[in-house]
This record gives C-alpha cells, structure tokens and sequence, in this order.
C-alpha cells in the first residue's frame, strides 16, 4: 500500500505533462490551446479582408503628398557585432526587421524597419544610387494590378507612404525610406521595400552616402548584443596596464665626448 502511495505523485505528474508536452510548442488563450495554423489562417483571413477593402478606394489620379515639415533626425540605439563589417555599408535583416548601418570597432547603428510580406521579400546586394528628400511615389504597374484605384503619382509630402527620405536600390524598384503610418514598422508588410520611421531614416539619409554598400539577408547570422563585449574592455584594460617603454637615452657622439674630456683635464 505504501508503495502505491509514494507511486500517485509521480503518475499525477505523468498525466499532467503528457497533454502539456503535445501542445508545448503552442500558446493559450482562456485555457485553450491556440494552435500556429490558426494563428495563420487569421492572419491570412485579415490581409484578404484588408486588400479587398484597399481594392474598394478610388484615390485622385495625381495626388498632393501634402506639407514638408523639418523633421528632426532620432539616431536609433548602437549595438555590437560579433565580427568585422565592411564600416560605412548597410546590412538589412529580413527575418529580424532590422537594418544597421556599421559603425567603426564593430559597432553598428540599429534600426527597426518594416519589410516585405510573404511573396514579397528578396536577398542580395545593392548600392545606394540615389538619396531624395520628400520623394514623390509613383506606383508600378505591378502594384496598380493590385490595387486599381492607386494614383498615378503622389507628390512628396507627409500624406506620401515614402516619408521624408527615400534611398534608391541600384536600377531596382526597391528603396529604404519613410513611411506616413508608423504603425507599419516592426511588420512584414511592404511590397518589398523597407520602411523605417521618418526620424531615423532622416538620421540615415544624413550618414549613408550615393554608393554605400546593401547587403539584404534574409537572416544575418552574425551575433548582436546591445552591449559592449567583455573582450573590447580586457583589450582596453591591458592597453592601460602596458608599461610605457623606457625613455632612450642620447649616445654621446665623439666631438661632444672629446670636448667634455678637455674640460675636465687640469689646467
């Protein structure tokens, strides 16, 4: 009997990790299960509800982009690589929605973007041929297929989905720019391009040069931190504990030797 006593914890356990163990990889919800393929299917149920509305409005065929404020530039927070980067080149990470402009000493600027949505991300290398201020938009026909009632053109401004800047990706359609709705930032939800914050991409516009280097990955494999490494401060410390090098002293040249010599002899 005792040892039917001292087996009940250990079945207990046992029956309650096995329901658990088959939905560990899910979340809950009001004591439900919530499975990734619902998660899916709502999301892809809400991008259908979302597109067939933007099907529904009719925008002027040639669009005023609005007023052209001063924005002032919001450098975004510096973080550590693990590794050297080419300095002064960008590299975009799809997968983390991040783009870093690197720094010197493996240090990189990192900015939140938004990037393209299932079926529309792409990887590969690019330079930057072209930097505007308050672009004005004019739609591919690709996009106008979509979406029917799109203008043909939008003048730059705030109502312009490009933002304040927008840096142009060798011959392709794609650019790094702005945005009029910072709610899209964080999200897989462009056609391609990456969005950022009309602040930082101001801040980027101002540092990244025609030229500049873009590297698109869709997951950038190197590690980041947020803070320095422990490694960059032993560096440091044992170039402020280095002993400085003895100061040389001058060799008497012979002239100098001699002169010295026929002071010192008695008169």
């Amino acid at each position: 009997m005792r040892c039917w006593i001292a087996f009940l914890p250990a079945l207990a356990a046992g029956l309650v990790a096995g329901p658990l163990s088959a939905v560990g990889l899910e979340n809950w919800a009001d004591g439900r299960p919530v499975f990734e393929s619902d998660i899916r299917q709502k999301a892809e149920q809400e991008e259908a509800r979302r597109a067939e509305r933007r099907k529904q409005v009719v925008y002027p065929k040639f669009m005023n982009g609005g007023a052209q404020p001063d924005i002032t530039p919001a450098a975004p927070p510096i973080v550590y690589f693990n590794k050297n980067e080419e300095t002064g080149s960008i590299i975009v990470d799809t997968q983390g929605r991040k783009l870093y402009f690197v720094l010197p000493g493996r240090r990189a600027y990192e900015y939140p973007i938004s990037v393209g949505r299932d079926g529309f991300t792409w990887s590969g290398t690019e330079r930057i041929t072209r930097i505007a201020a308050w672009p004005s938009w004019t739609p591919p026909p690709e996009m106008h297929k979509r979406q029917p009632g799109l203008p043909i053109t939008v003048t730059g401004g705030l109502r312009n989905p490009q933002g304040a800047r927008a840096l142009y990706l060798g011959n392709t359609i794609y650019r790094i720019h702005g945005t009029n709705n910072d709610r899209t930032v964080g999200r897989a939800n462009s056609s391609g391009c990456f969005r950022l914050t009309n602040e930082n991409v101001v801040h980027l516009a101002s540092i990244a040069k025609v030229g500049t280097k873009v590297k698109v990955l869709p997951s950038y494999t190197g590690g980041v931190s947020q803070s320095a490494p422990l490694s960059s401060l032993f560096s440091s410390w044992a170039r402020d504990e280095q002993p400085s090098a003895p100061a040389k002293q001058k060799r008497p040249n012979a002239k100098s030797a001699a002169a010295d010599a026929k002071k010192k002899a008695p008169q």
